[in-house]
């Protein structure tokens, strides 16, 4: 919130500066603050990204960069703030202080992961993901230093390589991992086919299964810039690891479709 104050003032000053003492047009003081706020934002990622350097994506990470983390936490409130997304988490005592643990969700929009990024920094949760968003530039090397990795479902073998890289970062105590086992956004109101693989990174890690469900999302795309979103993110239940081991990973996926399903009827 600081930084966003702070930037809106650069970009106001320089767009009074153009209009009032050069003597611009006002459309084109208009476009100064555009530019110059947008400016301050890449500045904003490049100090970060910098700072992160150097990033070697050929290997697993030996350990998670603190300043890849800060920077994805930083980045994911601003998209949360420019959103309008008005946050109402419930359930979060139920996630484990002691542990790592699995954080599977439904997925309705780009928000999901960064609402949990932004308000659920405090258990350190790195999201598997498609690949494409690991390859933006400046931002794919923030993230995979943060714990983040990509996921190719459509080439098995490359799935499981990361279920199982992912399945390490829980067991080293790296950081705890998110997932959306429908494997992409659902445009209805109904849920997606769950991948029952998506589970096995929990069984394999013998860590605890947080299972939560997100509404309100979806909304934020049509209310941009004009009016706050609530977004509700609730936290459902913690499946314990003996529990998890103890099931099939369709029986994990079964349960887990069930109890979102029962939480979106809310």
């Amino acid at each position: 919130m600081i930084y966003a104050i702070l930037f809106l003032l650069i970009a106001l000053a320089a767009a009074w500066a153009v209009v009032a003492l050069a003597h611009w047009h006002w459309l084109l003081g208009v476009l100064v603050f555009v530019l110059v706020f947008a400016l301050m934002h890449l500045v904003y990622l490049t100090v970060w990204w910098l700072l992160v350097l150097p990033v070697d994506r050929t290997k697993p990470l030996e350990k998670q960069n603190p300043r890849a983390r800060e920077a994805c936490r930083g980045v994911g409130r601003f998209l949360c703030l420019y959103g309008g997304l008005k946050p109402h988490i419930s359930g979060e005592d139920k996630l484990p202080e002691d542990s790592r643990f699995l954080f599977v969700c439904n997925h309705k929009s780009m928000f999901d992961p960064l609402m949990v990024i932004a308000f659920l920094c405090k258990w350190n949760i790195s999201f598997i993901s498609k690949p494409s968003n690991l390859e933006i530039p400046m931002v794919g090397d923030i993230a995979y230093s943060a714990g983040y990795l990509p996921i190719d479902r459509e080439n098995d073998r490359a799935a499981l390589k990361t279920i199982l890289t992912a399945a390490d970062y829980l067991k080293r105590d790296l950081c705890s991992v998110g997932i959306y086992p429908e494997g992409t956004r659902s445009k209805t109101s109904e849920l997606l086919p769950f991948h029952a693989g998506s589970f096995k990174t929990a069984q394999r890690a013998n860590v605890p299964l947080a299972v939560a469900c997100v509404r309100g999302t979806e909304k934020i795309k049509k209310r941009l810039f004009l009016r706050p979103t609530d977004v509700y993110l609730d936290i459902l239940e913690v499946i314990p690891a003996a529990q998890v081991k103890a099931m099939s990973t369709v029986e994990l996926s079964d349960y887990a479709r069930r109890r979102i399903e029962e939480g979106l009827k809310q």
